[in-house]
């Protein structure tokens, strides 16, 4: 096997060990916290303050990334994941699980620089591919880590999945120091010094990154607060458990698997990330709509199903978007910018799926909270429109301006 397929495949595992311990506390993480007596507001905060960490230290890390290599910036969160997932097990009060998910939150705003780390060893036709392949490492992990934490958590108690994250973090944490080589050379290091995100943006295609910065935000608003919703959703419309939920989790990654790990590539080629980013948020907004009325499990399948396909396009597309804007040594931190503005969408995703929660009692349970979630894709899907006439399919690379 090539240095570059060893590359490959080491980051591809370290996203997934990553992503599988994130998997793991999806089903049980709402119902830990109201074992702690949360509210649906302190739950959506709960969530979201992960994701606001994020949105602050993204670009720091992105920053750090491009000026002293990839590899100290995924060492350093992996360790202080770790240490969050350790401190969330042994949590007492809900107190401790919210400063447990601030540290997390610090600590796993470095995935833009494992988006970078792909880009320094993928040609700028092999992106879309490339971030695919995280997207898949995504998926794997959420086959896995949603099926296992909710296992874990219906068996023995809320906080095992935790200290199951922690360990696998751990594991990470080795396999990474060990084994993944840094991909950025001292000679490409730099990237502008102290630049903030506008000395960042004079230095990219601006008007492409803004345009799918925005649609990103949007997309991940929307999908986050089915994420957020979804354990209490099937417990409380369906009688599902925690081992239920993720069972259906795992299904939906496996979608993602599906789709991010082997389609991607070749729809990009045939249709253009732009138009693909449009159809994943059309699809996702399907899929929402359908959850806020569906009262028969079947009927729910599809719709989580439909919401994953969509998750699947979108992601990876508008990522390699982004990544094309920005020349080799500004990859760092047009990622990073990029992440951030997931980040601050996971964030607002939460707080506006809690806030929907309480307010919407005279429907179906979260049946508000999804269809707003529907709209907001629909808007996803608008804002992705420009993109999609500047990627025509005959030739999404060069047809950038």
């Amino acid at each position: 096997m090539t240095s570059r397929r060893l590359q490959f495949l080491a980051i591809f595992f370290t996203v997934f060990i990553d992503i599988l311990g994130f998997g793991i506390v999806i089903p049980v993480l709402p119902l830990y916290a109201e074992h702690f007596g949360a509210t649906p507001v302190a739950i959506g905060w709960l969530i979201g303050i992960f994701s606001l960490m994020q949105f602050i230290f993204a670009p720091v890390w992105g920053k750090i990334s491009d000026r002293h290599g990839r590899k100290p910036v995924l060492v350093v969160g992996m360790a202080g994941t770790a240490a969050g997932y350790l401190l969330m097990g042994f949590a007492g009060s809900l107190l401790m699980l919210f400063v447990a998910r601030v540290i997390d939150g610090i600590a796993g705003a470095n995935i833009g620089a494992a988006q970078a780390y792909l880009a320094d060893i993928s040609k700028p036709d092999e992106r879309a591919k490339a971030m695919g392949l995280v997207g898949a490492a995504f998926g794997l992990g959420f086959v896995f880590g949603p099926a296992l934490g909710g296992w874990a958590g219906a068996t023995f108690h809320y906080s095992t999945p935790m200290f199951i994250a922690a360990g696998l973090s751990l594991a990470n944490l080795a396999f990474v120091t060990f084994y993944l080589p840094e991909s950025l050379p001292p000679e490409k290091r730099g990237g502008g010094g102290r630049a903030g995100a506008a000395e960042v943006l004079r230095h990219i295609r601006a008007a492409d990154f803004l345009w799918g910065a925005g649609a990103y935000c949007a997309a991940i608003i929307g999908f986050s607060m089915l994420t957020t919703l979804f354990a209490l959703y099937l417990a409380h419309r369906f009688g599902i458990d925690a081992r239920g939920t993720g069972f259906i989790l795992a299904g939906i990654g496996i979608i993602g698997i599906l789709i991010q790990g082997g389609l991607i590539g070749r729809l990009a080629k045939t249709f253009g990330e732009g138009r693909l980013a449009v159809a994943g948020c059309l699809t996702m907004a399907a899929g929402l709509g359908i959850l806020a009325v569906a009262r028969e499990v079947p009927l729910m399948l599809t719709a989580a199903a439909l919401a994953g396909i969509g998750n699947s396009l979108v992601v990876p597309s508008l990522n390699a978007l982004a990544s094309r804007a920005a020349d080799e040594r500004w990859q760092g931190r047009a990622l990073g910018l990029m992440q951030s503005a997931g980040s601050l969408a996971r964030f607002v995703g939460p707080m506006l799926a809690g806030l929907l929660l309480a307010a919407g009692s005279s429907l179906p349970y979260a049946g508000l909270a999804f269809l707003v979630s529907a709209a907001i894709l629909l808007v996803a899907a608008i804002i992705c429109l420009p993109l999609a006439r500047r990627t025509p399919a005959s030739d999404p690379v060069k047809s950038l301006p």
